[in-house]
């Protein structure tokens, strides 16, 4: 009997301290020792005793999932392990809003092989010409925005 507490014990910790390393050894060592333990409550006490074990060990693998995800949170030590805040910023802002640019006259600052820079009303903006090649100097017209960049087309 003393070795099936101590595998639930082991396995207890284990799944405990799992929260601490991610990755997923820890949790599945200790899954394992706690069905160790179930497999050696079979030998010793026979099917109703492994059944017992095993309704012992889900409800210590449960309460141990109740501290950790609903208590240990609340605690100080908790509250520096774990994210409460969300990042809600993006990367990169979009060049423009489509309705200010689409269809609108742009002059290539650069040649467009088929990206470069392209000038409207005053801002520069990188752009990729759908025609293929665009000297400099060319004038072209804004035809879309593609993730970052604007779409143009030879006028």
């Amino acid at each position: 009997m003393s070795v099936i507490v101590a595998l639930f014990l082991v396995g207890i910790v284990l799944l405990f301290f799992e929260v601490i390393t991610p990755g997923g050894v820890l949790g599945a060592i200790g899954g394992v020792v706690m069905l160790a333990g179930c497999g050696y409550a079979w030998h010793l006490y026979g099917g109703q005793g492994a059944l017992i074990a095993f309704m012992v060990a889900l409800a210590l693998v449960g309460a141990t999932f109740w501290v950790e995800l609903v208590l240990l949170p609340r605690t100080r030590l908790g509250k520096r392990m774990f994210l409460d805040a969300a990042i809600s910023s993006t990367s990169q802002p979009p060049p423009a809003e489509a309705a200010s640019v689409i269809g609108k006259s742009a002059e290539a600052v650069t040649i467009l092989a088929p990206t470069g820079y392209v000038t409207v009303d005053g801002k520069r903006y990188e752009a990729h010409c759908i025609d293929g090649l665009a000297p400099k100097g060319a004038v072209l017209r804004v035809t879309g925005l593609d993730n970052f960049t604007l779409k143009v087309t030879k006028v």
